[in-house]
């Protein structure tokens, strides 16, 4: 199918890919994001080498790589600081790193020019009120009181999405893992040429993201799912570095801005059934929330994007072209999803500990596999 009206809601990494993938097929695309602000946290983001392909496919690989910062393993650590391996990533693009680490707001910046450029709609502080498929048009009311009609409309609304709960009212629904997530930038550490992974009940990883900057992610048993406040949550995010090796402890002396602590609950979801109604889809954390342990949670999003796109462009009818796309996702979703969410639960003792050596080989052998 030709020069489709699509409409995409969601401005975050999986909505700004797909207007990027669909607006180079020649389709007219609008992205409406409901934050006025289109603000994102001011930490990094692992992406893989699977993600650097993808990048590629969708024509903004330069521009990614001048925002990123490439390295060519990952390196593991018993909780006592003693590193136990490093294992190497696969290069899938010639000439580049296997990994990078990039700015959140870099990485939107990247993806948000390149659908600009190429003709995306972006508007900002809009959400979709109704969405209404007629078997020919899909109908939309927005929140500014304004309306339009579209061939196609796209969910890339996050874990709570509001386009799910509309046309899937019935699928599952995000579920606390028991774990939080914790994230702070800091002066990039002499030496830092890989992610390093310290595993442990707390985990931790350092990234580098510049030449200058790295950041630490930190997971954290946190049952009752509490809500830290912003004033002391440097000291509250120091404590949890506690039982961790020296080097992490030493480091952790260094958080000392509470507002630049992200802290998050980890959340996780799989819809199994069926990722579309009619002439509305889903793509990313709407249908496949996975926590951060294997760092493929926006490489999921980033590959759906390319996906349904290519399905939008060589079949006969949107309903086929949506089926097609989750046929061709769930399974390598699936994946990542329950192997993330079996090593969340092993730091938890909830279940039997993971081989995070073993875990992210198998991973990046699965995510070499093409899309």
């Amino acid at each position: 199918m030709k020069n489709l009206n699509i409409l995409v809601v969601g401005a975050g990494i999986g909505g700004l890919s797909a207007a990027i993938a669909l607006t180079r097929d020649g389709h007219a695309v609008t992205v409406i994001e409901r934050d006025p602000n289109w603000s994102v946290y001011g930490v990094g983001i692992i992406q893989q080498s699977n993600v650097i392909r993808a990048m590629d496919q969708l024509g903004v690989l330069d521009n990614f790589m001048d925002a990123a910062c490439g390295f060519d393993a990952v390196e593991i650590f018993l909780p006592d600081g003693t590193k136990v391996a490093r294992v190497p990533s696969p290069r899938l693009v010639e000439g580049r790193p296997a990994n990078v680490g990039i700015g959140r707001r870099a990485l939107q910046a990247v993806l948000g020019d390149s659908a600009k450029a190429q003709g995306a709609e972006l508007r900002l502080g809009v959400t979709a009120e109704k969405i209404e498929d007629d078997g020919a048009k899909v109908q939309v009311a927005f929140s500014d009181g304004s309306t339009g009609s579209y061939d196609v409309v796209i969910g890339a609304d996050g874990v709570y999405s509001q386009t799910r709960a509309m046309i899937l009212p019935d699928a599952e629904k995000p579920e606390f893992t028991g774990q939080a997530v914790w994230r702070y930038n800091f002066p990039r550490a002499e030496g830092l040429d890989a992610l390093q992974v310290y595993n442990g009940p707390t985990g931790v990883g350092l990234v580098p993201m510049s030449a200058d900057v790295m950041y630490m992610y930190v997971t954290t048993p946190e049952p009752d799912k509490p809500w830290y406040p912003k004033d002391g949550i440097a000291a509250a995010m120091r404590a949890k570095l506690a039982k961790c090796s020296p080097q992490i402890r030493e480091l952790g002396e260094q958080i000392t801005d509470d507002d630049g602590v992200v802290y998050r609950p980890l959340e996780g979801m799989l819809v199994r059934g069926d990722w579309s109604c009619g002439r509305v889809g889903l793509l990313g954390d709407a249908v496949h929330a996975t926590t951060p342990h294997l760092g493929q949670g926006a490489g999921m999003a980033i590959e759906d994007a390319i996906v349904l796109a290519e399905e939008l462009g060589r079949a006969d009818d949107v309903e086929s072209a949506l089926k097609a796309y989750r046929d061709r996702r769930f399974e390598r979703c699936r994946y990542i999803v329950e192997s993330s969410l079996a090593i969340c639960l092993g730091q938890l003792g909830k279940g039997p500990a993971v081989d995070n050596h073993k875990a992210t080989a198998e991973m990046f052998a699965v995510v070499s596999q093409p899309i």
